[in-house]
Parts: structure tokens; C-alpha cells; sequence
């Protein structure tokens, strides 16, 4: 389908003083950050965002927590199987300085498979964070374990309301994040201002490109307490997806980054990169493994950064180019020739190889299902062709393009969401020949297009497996931008258009809870009521099923 993200040319709010571009270096960072209002940086003083946990195993998991001092300041750290701290299994130190943005993590290790546990940090003055419990990954033999699953949270558009239902329902054993946890656009951009929630301040005001940007950016969005809460009750893996540096990124650029004014690429990204690693529990690999027992596999991939080459672009193909035949042999000529290329790259080769190998080495183990926790699409997806029937009046010239152009594409046997596994074919081919060489029970979670789906996947006429894709927790999904259409008739159309899809829901905010049994996965999508105001109300609830080596989804 289109991109449910602003196009390219869409003005940003006007830059801070800190964008100036001597400010574009890691080097020149610490200027930037000794530039920014002391309150700005560190929203106060001592613990100022709670805790959180992520990477579990077996025996450990991550800590985190951010304590703002005076100075650098050594935090001793606990982790108990009672929330009274009476008999701790484990202890530590951490350092807490402004290297890192306050920000600091340990690893609790020597603790039992599959058990909850209780976490805190404690100050030299004897002030203790809050309470947080975390969880290890379970050994063999378990029965049951639940993901609760989430994409694309826009502080800007409105209440985590997904966050904190999740957190409500405690019905969950791990949180999955599947990128877009922040976004990078500067206020009154996207939202713009028509659509902004007046409740919601952004900070920085400005697109963030600098290292103090990134690093307020992300303690405004660690600043709402659905999401603090969800990460205190919850161990998350996390990965990130585009918007966490900026749009439509790929190894080598962004569509929302211009070099001209906001200095070299490479600098911007390594500066992502950090700050993400400093606010996130998460490890700096840059993709990982994680066991549950014998029931899971799952390979936590980047999709985003590692390999991917650069994304193509319907718009500037077909740019210039108004009568059909002339469209038409253009997307002929590109679907026959760049897009099929058998050597373009998504994962990366080194990353190729590495989950070829983990899936073999998953189902030889006796593992009953091979989870991929990644950020896009991987499900074949075209835009309906009847939908160009029915484009009224009053629609933004951007939309009006893109949807034609998908059209068009449509009709050539080409998708249209070339950000996707769909603009990276011979990728996807690889990674679904090797669970396929490897006997795999194929489970892949995907995130990104803010809008809830289910396929059956394919190759070559063999049963890969199955895609949930989680609708987005705030940003708006294809109601907002395919408002002329009633959301059942845009979903019956999709469905219709495309063999591999199953279900689909365009016009709700939300998050997947995902239930893995040795013999089934149900997948129940939780729909909040609302996002305007914050409220743990649900609007309804869907769920499928799969059964384990049937590589088909039940609605």
C-alpha cells in the first residue's frame, strides 16, 4: 500500500540555534549538550525516569534506570524474588554520568530460568529508584509464554493507551518493540498542527539531528507514564525501525536527512545509534538470538541500518511520465530489471548468514517455532486497483500521486511499498528459502505501517510460514490518510487484491498479544478506544490462530 508517512518536501519547523552545522560532529557534541537548559536535559534530579528492563536469558537480564547527580555517581543495584528486598540473589554497581546522558545498565546474572524477579537501584544517600520487575527466559519443557507486541508510537498524536493497557492487563511474560519508539520530526511536522494533542508538548521543538536533540527527544517520550510503567512491570527486546534516526533510513541515508544543512550522514547515525543504546535496555549488538525454552526462537533482526541498500522510488520513476504505455513499459523495464536484482541487499550478507544458520540450528534443536522480531512487512502487498475509482476531491496532491503511481504498479505485478520486504524481493527469496532448508515453523512479527495485518507466506508455491503485522500504538494508519473510504471497504479490497493476506485492519491503534503453545499461536489484536484521551479502554478485540507446521492463519 502507500506510505502512511509525510513525504518528502514537507517543511520541518524551523531549526534550533544547536543545528548550526559546527554542531555535527560526535566531537562536537559536548558543546551541543553544555548549550541545552540544565532542565531541559535532565527533567530534574535523582532517579528521573523510572526503571527498565530487556535482554533476558536464561540466567540474566539488562538493568537499566537514569539517575541524574551533581557529579558521576555510583548506584548499587539489587534483584530479589520478593518485592521486600529481604534476601537479594543478586547485586551490583553501576556508574551513573553525564558521558551518557545520565543513563546507566547493569547485568543481573546467576538467577534461576523462567522466574519474576523484583530490581531496584539504590543512591549513595539511600533514595531508591522505583521498583521494577523483569523476568528470565524459561529452560525446556514450558507450555505457554505471551509477547506483548507493539510498533510506531508518536508522542505528538496523542495517549499511549496501548502501553498502558498492556501493563494493566499483566498478562504478559516479555514486551516486544518493533521500532518507531520515537519519532525525529519536529513539532507541528508530523502530527502537523490540525492533528497535534494539545496535552502532548514535544521537545525539542525542532527536528532532532544533534546529540542533545536526540537525548531530550527521547527523555520527553521516557517522560510518559504508560510507558514507564509498561517498561517497570515488563522485560522488553527492542529493535529499531526508521523514525529512531530518521525517515526511510537506510546504511547510507534517509530520506529525511539533507546533508546540505544537517552535516554528514554517518555522524547522524552513529549519534541514533547511541542515544538509543543509552535510553533503551537494550545491548549494542546490533541483531541477537533469545531462547524460551524449547517452545521459541527469536531472532531479533535490523532491517534497517546493517545492510539495506537503498530504497526505490515509484514517484521518481514514474516522475514526468503521464501517458499509460509510457508508465507502463517503465514499471515493466524496473520490475524485470533493478527490482529483481538478485544480489540486493536488506539484511546484509553477514546477517543473511547468520539467521540461515540460527534457524537450522532452532529446528535442530527441537524448537517448535522460529520467530523473527523485525520492523517491516515481509507479506507481498499491492495496492487495489479499483481504489483509483473511487479518489474523489480533496485529497492532498501527494496522496492523489502516490496512490495512482501504486495503482499503476498494481497493475504491473509490482507492490507498492518499496520501504518494505517488497522493494527487496531476492532478499526476502533468501530468507524464506533458508526456513524452508531448515524446516522451519515460521512466525514473523512486523511493525512500521501503522495498521494491523495477517498473511499466509509463500515461495515458490511451498508454505514459508505466517506474518502478524501490530497495528501502530498512536501514529495514524490509512483512516487518516484513505478517509473516503468506509475502513471495511479499503480492508475487503486489500484482501481481495492480495493472495497472501488474510486480514486486515486499517483504521485502528493498538498492540498484539501473542500467545506461543508447543502446538498453536494465537495472536489476539487488542484495539485501543481511543487515543485523544488517556484511558486503558479497549474498542475491541481480534483474534487467529495458527497451528504449527500448517503455515496458514485461522480468522
Amino acid at each position: 500500500m502507500i506510505k502512511t508517512d509525510p513525504p518528502a518536501g514537507i517543511p520541518a519547523a524551523s531549526p534550533s540555534a544547536l543545528t548550526r552545522r559546527g554542531l555535527f560532529t560526535l566531537a562536537g557534541a559536548s558543546a551541543a549538550l553544555a548549550a541545552a537548559p540544565l532542565a531541559a536535559r535532565s527533567f530534574g534530579s535523582g532517579f528521573t525516569h523510572g526503571v527498565a528492563s530487556g535482554e533476558p536469558g536464561q540466567n540474566s537480564v539488562l538493568l537499566w534506570t537514569r539517575y541524574v547527580g551533581e557529579q558521576s555517581t555510583d548506584l548499587a543495584w539489587q534483584v530479589s524474588e520478593s518485592e521486600d528486598f529481604s534476601a537479594p540473589v543478586a547485586e551490583g554497581s553501576v556508574n551513573a554520568s553525564d558521558s551518557r546522558d545520565w543513563c546507566t545498565k547493569g547485568i543481573a546474572s546467576g538467577l534461576q530460568p523462567g522466574r519474576w524477579y523484583f530490581y531496584r537501584f539504590i543512591a549513595p544517600d539511600g533514595t531508591s529508584s522505583p521498583v521494577g520487575r523483569t523476568r528470565t527466559l524459561p529452560e525446556a519443557g514450558i507450555q505457554k509464554f505471551r509477547l506483548a507486541v507493539f510498533s510506531c508510537s508518536n508522542f505528538g498524536f496523542g495517549w499511549f493507551n496501548a502501553y498502558g493497557h498492556a501493563a494493566e492487563a499483566n498478562d504478559a511474560d516479555l514486551a516486544v518493540h518493533l521500532g518507531d519508539y520515537i519519532y525525529e520530526y519536529g513539532a507541528g511536522t508530523y502530527p502537523d498542527p490540525a492533528q497535534t494533542s494539545g496535552e502532548r508538548v514535544l521537545a525539542p521543538a525542532n527536528e532532532i539531528v544533534t546529540l542533545t536533540d536526540y537525548r531530550l527527544r527521547y527523555a520527553t517520550y521516557r517522560a510518559d507514564p504508560d510507558l514507564q510503567r509498561l517498561h517497570q512491570v515488563l522485560p522488553m527486546i527492542a529493535v529499531w525501525d526508521d523514525h529512531e534516526s530518521a525517515n526511510d533510513s537506510w546504511k547510507g541515508g534517509a530520506e529525511n536527512h539533507q546533508p546540505d544543512t544537517e552535516g554528514e550522514w554517518e555522524v547522524r547515525k552513529a549519534i541514533a545509534k547511541r542515544v538509543y543504546r543509552e535510553w533503551m535496555p537494550v545491548s549494542d549488538e546490533p541483531y541477537a538470538a533469545y531462547q524460551v525454552g524449547d517452545l521459541a526462537t527469536l531472532f531479533r533482526l535490523d532491517t534497517r541500518l546493517e545492510g539495506r541498500e537503498e530504497q526505490f522510488s515509484l514517484e521518481k520513476l514514474l516522475a514526468g511520465k503521464r501517458d499509460p504505455e509510457a508508465v507502463m513499459a517503465a514499471l515493466t523495464a524496473f520490475r524485470d530489471g533493478d527490482w529483481a536484482d538478485p544480489e540486493r541487499q536488506l539484511l546484509g550478507k553477514a546477517q543473511d548468514n547468520w539467521l540461515a544458520g540460527g534457524l537450522a540450528a532452532s529446528t535442530a534443536s527441537g524448537t517448535h517455532w522460529q520467530v523473527l522480531v523485525q520492523q517491516v512487512l515481509i507479506g507481498n502487498l499491492k495496492t487495489p486497483r479499483a481504489l483509483t475509482q473511487q479518489i474523489g476531491d480533496g485529497l492532498p496532491d501527494y496522496i492523489r500521486d502516490r496512490l495512482m503511481a501504486a495503482a499503476a504498479a498494481s497493475a504491473a505485478g509490482l507492490p507498492s511499498n518499496m520501504d518494505a520486504w517488497d522493494g527487496y524481493p531476492a532478499a526476502r527469496d533468501r530468507v524464506f528459502a533458508a526456513a524452508l532448508n531448515a524446516d522451519a515453523n515460521l512466525l514473523v512479527l512486523a511493525g512500521d505501517t501503522h495498521n494491523a495485518w495477517a498473511f499466509d507466506l509463500a515461495h515458490d508455491g511451498a508454505k514459508v510460514g505466517v506474518e502478524l503485522g501490530v497495528s501502530s500504538v498512536s501514529s495514524p494508519g490509512f483512516e487518516t490518510y484513505l478517509g473516503f473510504l468506509p475502513p471495511e471497504t479499503l480492508a475487503g479490497a486489500l484482501v481481495a487484491e492480495n493472495e497472501q493476506l488474510v486480514w486486515a485492519d486499517t483504521a485502528q491503534r493498538g498492540y498484539m498479544m501473542v500467545e506461543l503453545t508447543p502446538t498453536r499461536a494465537v495472536t489476539e489484536y487488542r484495539f485501543s478506544a481511543g487515543i485523544k484521551q488517556r484511558s486503558t479502554k479497549l474498542a475491541g478485540t481480534k483474534r487467529i490462530t495458527t497451528e504449527k507446521g500448517s503455515g496458514v492463519l485461522s480468522v
